[in-house]
């Protein structure tokens, strides 16, 4: 519907419903915190400016949530401009971008100005992280590859996950995530490489592991980290909601060394 709409639509609304006053509208993207907890920390140092006309509308997807800011009139520009420094100072490290701005778009462009690479190892999200990472122009330069390590010969044979590991700890666990991560990083000789290990569901789950616990690593040269994340949600949102918490542990790390 985007072509017609925008190609049809917003012309013959801009012709009938001709805009009276100066209009500016201004969207922060953010992610990590759900609407509420946004709207939380932002409503009442937005007020006094929604006093002078500033409009707050906030947009809840998986995964992320967006704050738009709009102003009318001869003080919109300075309204806005308020707007948008204090729910920069407010929301701090969950604002990712701006606009029209994407997680993985955001990575490659950070991996793109450090010149440093990326690999993955998957298993529970199938391929979805090299996917969208793939989805980006240019993300050739610095996301080298992947492995979907779906069963766990894949993970000793091609990961370098001990098979000690994935009997004492299970392959849905920090050690076996930690060793995928870190067998991606040698197998292809990148800077990062981030792995993911879940339980998508509907069945598979344990009282100590329950359906939607998946262990998200990132590998570095000095030091590797791990997550645990819980998701319980259906297969599809499931590997969106483990990929997006995947790449905002690399775009933190890599929001750090700047």
């Amino acid at each position: 519907l985007r072509p017609m709409f925008l190609e049809s639509v917003v012309p013959w609304l801009r012709l009938e419903f001709p805009i009276a006053s100066r209009f500016l509208c201004r969207t922060i993207k953010t992610t990590g915190l759900g609407e509420s907890v946004v709207e939380e920390k932002i409503a009442g140092a937005l007020q006094p400016l929604v006093g002078e006309g500033l409009e707050v509308a906030y947009c809840a997807r998986v995964g992320e949530v967006d704050v738009r800011l709009a102003a009318r009139g001869d003080k919109a520009g300075a309204v806005l401009a308020e707007g948008l420094s204090r729910v920069e100072r407010l929301l701090g490290a969950v604002i990712f971008g701006k606009e029209d701005d994407s997680l993985e778009s955001v990575i490659i462009g950070l991996l793109t100005r450090r010149k440093e690479t990326l690999a993955v190892a998957e298993s529970c999200t199938g391929g979805f992280l090299a996917h969208r990472l793939t989805n980006v122009p240019g993300s050739s330069a610095v996301f080298l590859g992947g492995v979907v390590a779906y069963s766990n010969q894949v993970k000793e044979d091609l990961l370098g996950v001990r098979a000690e590991t994935l009997r004492q700890h299970g392959a849905v666990s920090e050690a076996v995530a930690r060793e995928m991560a870190d067998g991606a990083r040698r197998l292809l000789r990148t800077d990062y490489a981030l792995a993911v290990t879940g339980i998508a569901g509907p069945g598979g789950g344990t009282p100590d592991k329950p359906v939607g616990t998946a262990f998200i690593a990132l590998s570095e040269k000095k030091d590797t980290t791990v997550l645990l994340q819980y998701s319980p949600v259906d297969r599809e949102t499931f590997k969106f909601a483990i990929s997006q918490r995947a790449l905002d542990l690399l775009r933190q790390a890599l929001a750090a060394k700047r």
